[in-house]
């Protein structure tokens, strides 16, 4: 079977680092998905306007190719990258089809933009320029279980970092606490114990870099990227 994208994602993150682990933890990214011309067509988003949330199934497009055999077992970051759980256990992006889930909240349709009909999404765990294959409604009956069997994931994670932001930046408020959201999850990889070690990720066109001491995230520059 082939798949085409039928839209692409487009929001402030530019790169995989720096993306919230899971959909929903930062809320306050915004973003778009834009459909692809042969797409552009709003009778197929007749009726989404009834939902306050979407499945999106995309591509981790940032993944380098395989090498060899596919991996049985991945170290999730959620147990500090130092434990190996069967890849059928986890959200891992490391998988023989590179395919990502995510529940995003709908805050508006634009049947009429320029790029044609465009879902206005907020809290994706996706990079600019992500590939879309498939949007599905998101039932309650359906889609939602709060008493089955949580594994080794009890809970949503919790803020690890206090964010300063010892710069000006450039960015409206939404922005900014989108920004602040992702950082205080702590970005860094689960191999991460180097205070003098300098950090960076994109969001906006813009080099976001950073330190960590303690439980301190202190951003140190902003600089236009590219």
């Amino acid at each position: 079977m082939n798949i085409e994208p039928v839209a692409y994602y487009r929001g402030p993150v530019g790169s995989k680092f720096g993306l919230p682990r899971q959909s929903g933890l930062a809320d306050s990214l915004e973003g778009r998905i834009v459909f692809e011309p042969a797409y552009r067509d709003a009778n197929a988003l007749r009726g989404l306007e009834g939902f306050d949330r979407i499945w999106l199934v995309w591509g981790f497009s940032a993944n380098k190719p395989a090498k060899g055999d596919w991996q049985p077992t991945v170290r999730p970051p959620r147990l500090g990258g130092n434990t190996s759980l069967g890849v059928w256990a986890t959200r891992s992006p490391y998988r023989p089809n590179p395919l990502g889930l995510s529940a995003v909240r709908v805050v508006g349709i634009d049947l009429s933009s320029p790029d044609g009909p465009v879902i206005h999404v907020t809290g994706a765990d996706l990079m600019d320029g992500t590939p879309v294959y498939d949007i599905k409604p998101y039932i309650v009956y359906a889609d939602s279980f709060p008493d089955a069997a949580k594994g080794f994931v009890p809970g949503a994670p919790e803020p690890e970092l206090e964010v300063l932001f010892a710069v000006e930046t450039p960015f409206s408020p939404g922005d900014r606490e989108a920004l602040r959201e992702i950082l205080e999850l702590d970005p860094r990889p689960a191999y991460r114990d180097d205070s003098d070690k300098t950090y960076g990720l994109l969001f906006r066109g813009y080099d976001i870099r950073f330190k960590v001491v303690n439980h301190l995230l202190t951003v140190t520059d902003i600089e236009p990227y590219g």
